[in-house]
Formats: C-alpha cells, structure tokens, sequence
C-alpha cells in the first residue's frame, strides 16, 4: 500500500476560488440581483454546473442553477446518495460540503416544505468525481462523555470492542510476529492489553515476579518470544524478561540485566537485540543466541537520555528517538560486523522543544517516541523506499520522516490549531489527538495504529472505506 504525505496546496487555490466566487455572488445581489428570491413551485430546480468537479469527503461544492430558494433550511441536497450539509443558498447558487461515502457521484436537490415534504426536485446528468482520502477513525476504546476527568472518564473491561471500555496508557504498539492479528499494548504502570483483530475483542495481560509493575516496551525477539522491559533505576538488576510462546507468554525462560532501558528491538535480519540505558547514553546489544551482552556497545553524544528504537525492515539502519531532548539519531548497520556504528543527528536541536516542519536542525519536535516504517510505491527501485511515521507525543499529532530526511506534519492539529482533543476525519482539516505515545503499521490490513494515550483509544489511519 502507498502511504505519502498528501499535498494541502489545492485547499488554499480552492478556498480562494470559493471566496472570490461568493464576493461576486454578493456583489451582483446588491446590483438587485436575486438575493432573497423565494423559491417559485411552479417551476423546476435547475442545477446548471458545479465546482469543484472532484473531491472527497469534506471538500467544498459550489452549486449553480434556479429556483433553490434562500433558506438552507427547507433545501436537501444528496451526492451519490448521501446527504451532504447545506451552507449557505441564494435562489441561484448553494454551497455544501461533500458527504462521506459519495461514490456514486449524482447530485440531486429538493426543495422541502415546513413539514420535510417534497415541494420540488432537479438533478444534473454530469456526475461528480468523488475522490477517496486517508481519514483517521477509531478502532477500539471509549471513554464516558459526562466525565472530563482523563484519569478516570473511561472503564477497563476485557470483551468485545463495542463493550471493552479504553485502554489506560498506550506507550508502545507490537504485533506477534506469528499471529499478525494479535496486537499487544504496553501500558506502562497501567494494564497491559492484547487487541485481538480475529475475535475483535480487546483483553489484559499479566506478568508476575520481576516482570511485574512499570513496563517501558513490550516488543518480540525474531523467534517469537515476548520481552517485558521493565523500568529499572538500578544496576546488576534484571530488566528485561523473556516469554515464550508455548506458555501464551506467561513462563519466563531468561532475563538479563537493564537499567533505565526503553528498547528491546531485534535486528530483522541477525536477530540481535538492542537496548538502552538511560543514565550513560548507552545502547546495547545483545546476542540471544550465545548469550554475549555488551550494555555499551553504541555511545550516544551524552547521557540522561530516554531512547526509544526502531530498526529499518531491512536492516540497514536504525532510528533513535530521544523523548526527553525533542531529537531523532540515526546509526547505519555494519553487516560485516553485524552492529551499529556511531549515531548522528537526523533531526532537530537538542533540549529545543517546539512545531517546526524542514530538515535537520531546523525541525523542532517535542517528545517523538514510537515510530514505524512504511513502504512508499512512489520510491520504488531507490535505495530506501520507506518513509517514517513517528508520533510528536506533546504535539499531538503524527509526522513523516523521508529517506531524504524532510520531516512534515501527517495527520492531527488541524489547520494548524495544537490543540488537544478528539475528533476522527480528515488528516490535517479535522482529526485530532491527545498525548499520542505510539504508533504501528498493520502490514496485514494496510493501515496506521496510533496509540492515543490520553484519549484511551487505538486510532486508525488508512484510506477511507
């Protein structure tokens, strides 16, 4: 599936067309044109023309003809078959927005009476293209409107997900590499849970001993195994746990040392594992087949620092995501040596929190922690034909890193409003988030999860249906 970053520039030549189209409808009104002309029964509506001749849902149509009437009120207007909300209407022209779902592509107006009766109807033969998009929506979790309470505006209920409550904290996305419809959600020193896509249901699970209590990140060796990484303030302590499969995770057969560790992630090719240390800077690397572990393999440029990992699908760097100074590292593999070398900054400036869009130091970010790669059509045959989605957690939103190293605003604080809140929709003209602290690719079904942490839901991103 082709994921890119769309192309917003339309919207500003379209919302100029429609401002210069209604200032003309205003002037030729006061001139003594038809403004607050009433709608005539004894004549048929007619739908001269419309503009735009395509787009998709949420995009502005103005309509051209006779006989609408003036008031939005009494008038319906269906696009392929779907209800569109009426803006505004003189007796000659009437602006809507496209509704969701327009595919058939008919545009039809009725005039209603007071009591919703037809008075008059007319179409156009010519058919508006209608134009599928990528909108956010909501997968699983729901909060209690009457609560505005965050903490406590939402129940914790293992069952199906029209009746499973929300999910207290999302801090990391994985899915089991041998069932691609089990997807398992950190919690942090909350629940964890399992969304299950087969059964549609959403459950808890459990770790006991040292594996109990605050959890980083759940991730999964290459095999299969599931590791529990533990938020450890100590040394010579273990940190990370091992699970196996056969026990549906719940024997432990190893743990190894990890302190202030955020990453567990294995390299996709060798299976080496890769850590972190948050008090030395340090990420580590682990060797799960002989055991051999060096906690201060990779030296960061300095220490106290949250390191979150993701790794290329094919192996040939990894990103490195400093939550706490608003930085993304990069650290290109050495297959000979099967190792990371020296990282180097990718994008923004250290301990500089902000919203900035661009390349390298000029990108300001403030606390990137999960990201995903997703392939692109559009670089086929290049040498790297994946973007980058990673969620800005205090910025509420989700944004792209190209191969190129351009990062950009996908989805959320629409029309540039950093607001939190939730609202599913469009990427950038509605949807928005709340404390956004992980996001997944679902190779199986083609989309984005976003786990919003704040909202206790698992959004979805992935063209409309």
């Amino acid at each position: 599936m082709k994921m890119k970053t769309e192309n917003h520039g339309w919207l500003f030549l379209w919302g100029l067309l429609t401002l210069v189209s209604f200032c003309f409808i205003g002037c030729k009104d006061d001139d003594g044109g038809e403004k607050g002309a009433l709608f005539d029964p004894s004549k048929p509506v007619v739908i001269s023309d419309f503009i735009p001749k395509e787009g998709g849902w949420g995009s502005r149509l103005l309509l051209y003809g006779n006989n609408f009437g003036d008031d939005p009120t009494k008038v319906k207007v269906t696009i392929g078959g779907k209800e569109a909300k009426v803006i505004t209407v003189t007796n000659d022209n009437l602006y809507c927005f496209v509704p969701r779902g327009a595919d058939a592509g008919n545009i039809e107006v009725t005039v209603l009476d007071g009591r919703g009766e037809e008075l008059a109807y007319g179409e156009i033969d010519e058919k508006f293209v209608y134009k599928k998009k990528m909108l956010v929506s909501t997968l699983v979790g729901e909060t209690k409107p009457d609560i505005l309470d965050e903490n406590t505006n939402f129940d914790i209920i293992d069952g199906p997900w029209g009746n499973c409550g929300g999910l207290e904290k999302m801090e990391w996305l994985v899915f089991d590499p041998n069932n691609k419809d089990r997807l398992y959600v950190c919690g942090g020193g909350k629940t964890h849970r399992i969304v299950d896509f087969a059964e549609e249901t959403l459950e808890s699970i459990k770790f006991t001993g040292e594996a109990a209590g605050t959890a980083n990140i759940l991730s999964f060796t290459n095999d299969g195994q599931l590791m529990v990484v533990r938020d450890i303030a100590q040394d010579n302590k273990n940190g990370i746990f091992f699970y196996s499969p056969e026990s549906n995770f719940q024997t432990q057969v190893k743990a190894i040392y990890a302190r202030g560790c955020r990453a567990a992630i294995p390299h996709p090719i060798n299976g080496e594992i890769y850590t972190s240390r948050f008090d030395k800077g340090w990420i580590g690397r682990y060797d799960p087949v002989t055991g051999d572990y060096k906690m201060d393999k990779i030296q960061m440029p300095y220490g106290s620092i949250q390191c979150f990992i993701a790794i290329h699908p094919k192996g040939d760097y990894m990103y490195i995501m400093v939550r706490n100074k608003h930085v993304i590292y990069r650290a290109d593999y050495d297959f000979d040596e099967k190792t990371f070398t020296t990282p180097y900054l990718v994008c923004g400036k250290y301990e500089a929190s902000g919203i900035v869009d661009g390349v390298g130091g000029n990108v300001r970010m403030n606390e990137p922690q999960q990201g995903c790669f997703v392939k692109n059509d559009e670089y086929a045959g290049q040498k790297d034909e994946y973007d980058f989605y990673f969620v800005d957690k205090q910025n509420h939103c989700v944004r792209t890193l190209t191969p190129t190293g351009r990062v950009k605003i996908y989805a959320g604080r629409p029309n540039g409003d950093g607001t939190k809140g939730f609202n599913d929709g469009d990427l950038r003209k509605e949807a928005r988030f709340n404390f956004p602290a992980s996001i997944v690719w679902d190779e199986k079904r083609e989309c984005l999860l976003v786990g919003d942490s704040n909202n206790h839901r698992i959004r979805r991103i992935a063209m409309e249906d």
